[in-house]
């Protein structure tokens, strides 16, 4: 290893998870590859994902003198370090990073990219490009990422400069984890890379013409105050902008005031402890039937921190026709953009819920709540009794996901993929600890799991992380089971295997006369798989062996890898049907 370059007498302090660090904001004569590893730690980032390649690999080379203060992941795929890095800044509550070359490398991150765009998740993506004088000419590996990622990116910028790269980073930086968070994705020629100047960095905290939040309007809040000190059967949706403004305490709060019901959409799971006694479960496609049922009863909707998906509302035509919205969401474009509102909080959830509060009468709706609890025993005598009954020798989801959260009392972060066990475990894992949830919402990407758990789980190694994945989409990116045998990254995996893609198929029965059409699979023997990557693996075949094996999972100091075959034409319920209502879901 090359001798580590001297720190100056009197360097710059920074505190990073809970540790001291030093770091340079001024060198002369450094490349720009360097420049790039000292604005990183500038930062405050000592984790990285990445691939190397031709065009990246004099940052590569820079950080080989940096090893000890910015650890560097090897994925196996570029995909993978773009989800990684989301699994990180998910639990870390600031931008991942993630790197890769030009040309493919590049491109691959592109799903992942497009995938924390639309679940408003803040990562920093480093891409090494040809030099400046070959753009243009198709050269090897050139691909202009610029024009592919603008649509699927809140900022992009090409560095064709060294000295342009501490501002470039900066603004990066302050971009991505500003107002609604996002990705970012910064290119950098080669030339650039190596051209040598001399580097000072500084921070940024503000943009000409780039507004990230806007104050409350206090007269906007009174007007929401009054609707809701007047409703008699008020209903709050908490969505992931509670999370990521951290008003989890504020939200709570206003609740517990006004006598507000709680449901959560699919990326507010967690916000709320599922045991607090206003929770009244989740919303959605495959949700719980008394908030959707109710959402078409309440007569004042307060959505906080959501945009209104698909999923959520169904038709949007015969989506609480009846009920005055009041909608707090930081991105104005949000705002109307589906739902129209009555009342608009254009801003910071924390912010505008801490404003509401005083505004707010003690009031309690206890017939309203009572209505909740019906449709739970509804739903419990049509859906919840008969999935965790043992009337088949398979063993099913909802009792893998059942036990799972009883030996875990709620509080693992659970990484899930996308398709029915994804939909499932949202049902039945009751989370008791905030920022637990992990999954691919908007984009619905097969493949995200495994990755964003290793990401999750080097973010917060103190905290179990569950990472449960259907066959079909562990087959995406189970490549990245060697960054668990590299790294040792104590990840337990959890494969809930039928042998179909579940979700596709079940749709194919429901909807296309069981016209069952590329969706039956033939899988690999799993556990010699996960043994050739050196991680212990149990497969679960029948019920009796699954409570062994959950308790070999979860004791594993180690990372685990545990198959459960499960009933293989298993459908989840409750479901709004694609274009229905959300008061027209089905139970059966």
């Amino acid at each position: 290893m090359k001798t580590p370059l001297p720190m100056p007498s009197q360097p710059e302090t920074l505190i990073a998870n809970g540790k001291e660090a030093h770091y340079l904001v001024e060198k002369d004569n450094v490349t720009g590859a360097e420049a790039l590893i000292l604005a990183l730690l500038a930062e405050g980032v000592d984790t990285v994902f990445g691939y190397p390649g031709g065009a990246i690999m004099p940052v590569y080379d820079a950080l080989y003198d940096y090893q000890d203060q910015l650890k560097h992941y090897l994925v196996r795929h570029e995909q993978g370090a773009a989800h990684a890095a989301q699994g990180y800044a998910r639990v870390q509550k600031r931008a991942g990073v993630c790197m890769a070359t030009s040309g493919p490398g590049a491109t691959n991150l592109i799903t992942g990219i497009a995938d924390a765009m639309i679940d408003s998740t803040p990562i920093v993506c480093i891409t090494g490009q040809v030099g400046k004088h070959l753009l243009g000419t198709d050269a090897f590996q050139e691909t202009d990422v610029v024009s592919i990622s603008l649509p699927v990116t809140k900022w992009n910028f090409q560095v064709t400069r060294a000295s342009e790269i501490p501002e470039a980073i900066a603004k990066a930086f302050y971009i991505a984890q500003s107002g609604r968070p996002g990705p970012v994705l910064i290119d950098i020629t080669k030339n650039a890379q190596v051209e040598k100047f001399n580097f000072k960095y500084q921070k940024i905290n503000k943009i000409r013409s780039y507004f990230p939040k806007r104050k409350v309007d206090l007269a906007a809040v009174d007007r929401a105050a009054e609707l809701l000190n007047q409703a008699q059967r008020p209903l709050m949706l908490v969505g992931q902008g509670v999370l990521l403004s951290q008003a989890q305490a504020e939200l709570k709060q206003v609740a517990e005031r006004a006598g507000i019901p709680m449901a959560s959409t699919l990326l507010g799971l967690s916000a709320v402890e599922a045991n607090h006694p206003l929770y009244v479960g989740y919303l959605g496609m495959h949700g719980n039937y008394g908030p959707n049922v109710l959402t078409n009863q309440c007569d004042v909707l307060l959505a906080v921190g959501m945009r209104f998906d698909d999923r959520v509302t169904g038709d949007v035509k015969r989506y609480a026709p009846q009920a005055k919205v009041i909608h707090i969401e930081i991105d104005p474009a949000e705002i109307d953009k589906i739902i129209k509102t009555t009342v608009a909080l254009n801003s910071d959830a924390k912010e505008t819920l801490q404003a509401l509060l005083p505004r707010l009468a003690a009031r309690q709706h206890p017939d309203w709540l009572a209505r909740f609890k019906e449709c739970d025993r509804t739903e419990y005598d049509k859906v919840l009794s008969k999935d965790f009954a043992p009337t088949t020798e398979k063993v099913k989801m909802a009792e893998v996901i059942k036990r799972l959260n009883e030996l875990t009392q709620g509080t693992a972060i659970v990484a899930t993929d996308v398709g029915q066990h994804q939909m499932t475990t949202t049902r039945y894992y009751h989370f008791t600890q905030t920022d637990s949830n992990i999954t691919s919402g908007g984009l619905g990407t097969m493949g995200f799991c495994l990755p964003a758990a290793i990401g999750a789980k080097i973010g917060r190694p103190d905290r179990q992380v569950l990472a449960i994945i259907g066959d079909g989409g562990f087959q995406m990116t189970l490549q990245e089971l060697g960054v668990i045998m590299q790294y040792h990254v104590a990840v337990k995996v959890i494969v809930l295997n039928n042998n179909f893609l579940g979700m596709v198929r079940q749709w194919q029965q429901l909807f296309f006369d069981r016209r069952y059409s590329s969706v039956d699979m033939t899988n690999p023997d799993f556990i010699k798989l996960a043994e050739a990557y050196s991680i212990p693996a149990r497969r679960v075949q029948h019920r009796e062996e699954l409570e062994g094996a959950l308790h070999d999972l979860l004791a594993s100091p180690t990372a685990f890898f545990l198959e459960v075959m499960v009933e293989k034409e298993e459908n989840v319920f409750p479901m709004v049907p694609a274009g229905a209502a959300v008061a027209d879901i089905r139970l059966e």
